[in-house]
């Protein structure tokens, strides 16, 4: 498998993406931006309802502090996980300073990333233990987290299709390595399957194996069948931060919600 070189699905009337390493990274920035913008000037504490423990505040926190903790692992090409409590991120004291400091983070960790081969080794928490792990990593967390911070400030989220895209299947590609999750250990079955649908073209079909799960591109219908109207709404639903009950389904809805509650990292 190529790690460094996602082929999106095929859009209906379009053409194929290709997502390379220096792509997701030039595409970091433009998320980072976006969530600055939406925080800056507003009240810290507003609740974030899709992170129930988080205000805004925490939510900016979380964010910019990943970004600086990828940033050092990739630059030093580290070999095991560094501490990020143990790190200097720079948070400011003031609240109002908290935009401005997520948005700065952005270019260092572009620059880390941009400056070491994508297949340069280095600790990761996923099966692919390379730097291109981290470029499409902080992309997708970085549109999950903007997302995040529209929905508590009311603002409707988009996603870039082809972002949305990769975003579903990275979600994919990581679920089986989110050991701090151990309800994750349970997604296994006997061949039960679940399909992700979207009007665009976009479409996955999950089958559950002993062994586990696996995905595939397909228009196959499920036991059970979510239909969205674009791969944003897959993303977002993958990610839990849609609900199931927003869409279309057909089938088997206890099986999509035992897949909901199992499958939340």
């Amino acid at each position: 498998m190529v790690w460094n070189v996602g082929i999106s699905w095929l859009p209906r009337g379009g053409t194929v993406k290709a997502w390379t390493h220096v792509a997701r990274t030039d595409a970091i920035a433009a998320e980072v931006i976006r969530m600055a913008k939406a925080v800056r000037d507003r009240n810290p504490a507003t609740p974030v309802p899709t992170c129930p423990a988080w205000d805004l505040r925490e939510l900016v926190v979380h964010t910019g502090s990943i970004h600086r903790w990828v940033t050092a692992m990739v630059r030093d090409l580290t070999p095991t996980r560094y501490e990020r409590a143990e790190m200097d991120l720079g948070i400011p004291e003031l609240a109002g300073e908290h935009a401005s400091w997520l948005e700065a983070g952005a270019a260092p960790l572009a620059e880390a990333l941009r400056s070491q081969p994508p297949d340069a080794a280095m600790w990761s928490w996923g099966s692919d233990r390379h730097v291109r792990f981290w470029s499409r990593r902080q992309l997708h967390e970085s549109v999950i987290h903007r997302v995040d911070a529209e929905l508590a400030l009311g603002i409707a989220p988009e996603i870039d299709e082809s972002i949305a895209a990769d975003g579903v299947e990275e979600f994919l590609d990581v679920l089986p390595y989110a050991r701090w999750r151990p309800q994750l250990a349970d997604l296994h079955g006997g061949g039960d399957s679940i399909a992700w649908q979207a009007d665009t073209g976009a479409a996955w079909l999950i089958t559950l194996t002993p062994e586990g799960f696996r995905y595939e591109h397909s228009s196959a219908p499920g036991d059970v069948t979510v239909r969205t109207a674009t791969a944003a709404d897959l993303m977002l639903l993958a990610w839990r931060r849609r609900s199931y009950q927003d869409y279309a389904v057909e089938g088997d809805v206890k099986l999509l919600q035992w897949w909901v509650d199992h499958s939340a990292i």
